[in-house]
């Protein structure tokens, strides 16, 4: 999922201006170079979530008195990887399913725990995967305010739930969506899913969105971190086959470059983080244009991590 989110969530990192500690990074993201002994280097990938889980991490160290700086938007995984291999990066945020998806694309975890331990062994031995947190970030079946109306649809409700309404609902998502097994496909299989048509937009991007609002669709794929989710107070299904998988967030850190306060201070920042407090705090930096950084010290002020 996050190589889609990546794709659909670049422009809105660049429209928006999210910049790392508001934008105060160590000049060129790029620049090579080990970080200096007993320094502690943050990367971030270019988009806006990136950035502010960036933002948390730094100023959670900073809190146990370690010394941070921010290398930010850097871009994609291919980049940011080799750079935290060769020692420019300290500590980058990750999603566990997605860095596996890169280190072994074969690869099919039937857990959150499993998918850890399967990256862990493909990562470079120099670098460590720490806790995962409960946060995840990745594709969801969600309904508008009327579908859930209509069809006393809660919180609590399941994508099975949807099953003896979906001959009558309109789905829409990206046209690879269709013929994906996650995607309609095992919505199907897995669920027992049959929608009435299938209108082909963009991958969790604004034309779902819109469809989804208007009502085009009744179902879309979306993101579950997507601040439209609160925004439009849908409905996002719960998954507890797991058909989307696991992408839950989690430090990846250099092993030798971190000290024992430094990885107690990420870990706790995992204990703490859910995928309802990522969605909220996604809200006030993309939505409201808060500054990440003045959203991740306010948040870690409130949690007791600062």
């Amino acid at each position: 999922m996050a190589a889609a989110l990546l794709a659909t969530t670049a422009a809105v990192a660049l429209v928006g201006g999210c910049g790392s500690s508001g934008g105060k990074g160590d000049g060129n993201p790029l620049a090579p170079g080990k970080a200096a002994a007993g320094k502690v280097v943050v990367g971030s990938n270019n988009f806006p979530e990136s950035t502010l889980l960036a933002d948390i991490y730094g100023e959670a160290l900073k809190a146990k008195g370690l010394t941070v700086s921010y290398k930010p938007n850097i871009g994609s995984r291919e980049t940011t990887y080799g750079l935290i291999k060769n020692g420019s990066l300290t500590v980058i945020p990750e999603y566990n399913g997605a860095l596996l998806a890169y280190l072994d694309p074969k690869a099919t975890p039937a857990s959150a725990d499993a998918t850890d331990s399967a990256a862990a062994a493909k990562l470079d031995p120099s670098l460590q995967l720490l806790r995962h947190s409960a946060a995840e970030d990745k594709d969801a079946l969600v309904i508008n305010q009327g579908t859930a109306a209509k069809y006393h649809l809660t919180a609590d409700s399941s994508i099975a739930d949807l099953a003896s309404a979906a001959h009558e609902l309109v789905l829409g998502g990206s046209p690879e969506f269709q013929t994906r097994q996650q995607g309609v496909v095992g919505l199907k299989s897995v669920y027992g899913l049959d929608f009435k048509s299938f209108k082909a937009l963009d991958a969790g991007g604004p034309l779902s969105q819109s469809a989804l609002k208007n009502d085009d669709v009744q179902a879309a794929d979306l993101f579950t971190t997507d601040f439209t989710i609160a925004k439009e107070k849908f409905l996002t299904l719960k998954d507890p086959k797991n058909l989307f998988g696991f992408q839950n967030v989690v430090p990846l850190v250099r092993k030798d470059d971190l000290s024992t306060e430094g990885v107690d201070a990420l870990n706790a920042v995992s204990a703490k983080l859910d995928t309802t407090t990522l969605l909220d705090l996604d809200t006030k930096v993309q939505a409201d244009k808060k500054d990440p950084l003045d959203v991740a010290t306010e948040w870690l002020k409130s949690v007791g991590l600062s």
